[in-house]
């Protein structure tokens, strides 16, 4: 599905490309930021957008303003958060009576997290995690996620059992914390990069459409709880 090209304005400073993906009668639209080493026009940003248009979820992808520049630096996390403040509300202004998921890639979804957890962002329903990057690699903790008992709208986790960003422990442990609020989905065999070894049968397409399949079906509980309170 074709997208279309937006320029987006962060506090009046920057200016960040984006792009917008929009399926007829859409049911909700997911501000999808991406992960710290690739930008909104990675395969795997790509093919996640066109996979959830199937399913009639809009996306609204768009750059860090480090990556708009061409830098491996990621930005202070107040340019990331007003970043983040800056897609939302344009997907709003573009479709003010869509109900909104924001969220995103490794990255991306921790940056987004830590926005909403300074301060609500406006028509966001939930919160939904690509791969929730816990920790450095080989440095197990919990620290990044403390943050997340702020956070007081429902959060989906879609992540590889084999994360090398995330011990699975420490994820269920987070998880369970979080109570309600909180949803994991679990690929097995997959790591960060929601990539699964030849022996496990699968293909990474495979597991990409389980997560996103797992993706559209809470979106909907979502919007229906929101709807019946």
């Amino acid at each position: 599905m074709d997208a279309e090209a937006l320029t987006l304005e962060v506090d009046g400073a920057d200016t960040v490309a984006g792009l917008l993906v929009r399926p007829p009668s859409a049911t909700a639209c997911y501000v999808f930021a991406h992960g710290a080493g690739a930008g909104m026009e990675h395969s795997f940003m790509s093919a996640c957008a066109n996979e959830l248009a199937g399913s009639g979820i809009a996306t609204l992808r768009y750059q860090f303003p480090y990556m708009q520049r061409g830098s491996r630096r990621t930005d202070a996390p107040a340019i990331c958060h007003a970043t983040v403040r800056a897609a939302v509300g344009c997907a709003n202004a573009l479709r003010p009576a869509l109900p909104l998921i924001a969220g995103g890639r490794s990255f991306g979804g921790r940056m987004t997290s830590q926005t909403q957890a300074l301060g609500a962002l406006p028509g966001v329903l939930g919160l939904a995690f690509l791969g929730f990057p816990l920790h450095p690699a080989k440095k197990p903790s919990d620290a990044r996620a403390r943050h997340l008992s702020d956070v007081n709208i429902p959060m989906l986790f879609l992540q590889g059992t084999h994360d090398e960003l995330a011990s699975l422990d420490l994820l269920q442990a987070l998880v369970q914390r979080l109570g309600s609020r909180a949803t994991l989905r679990l690929a097995e065999e997959a790591n960060h990069s929601f990539h699964v070894p030849a022996r496990s049968g699968r293909k990474d397409a495979d597991v990409r459409a389980e997560l996103l399949h797992a993706f559209s079906e809470w979106v909907a509980t979502v919007i229906r709880g929101t709807r019946s309170s």
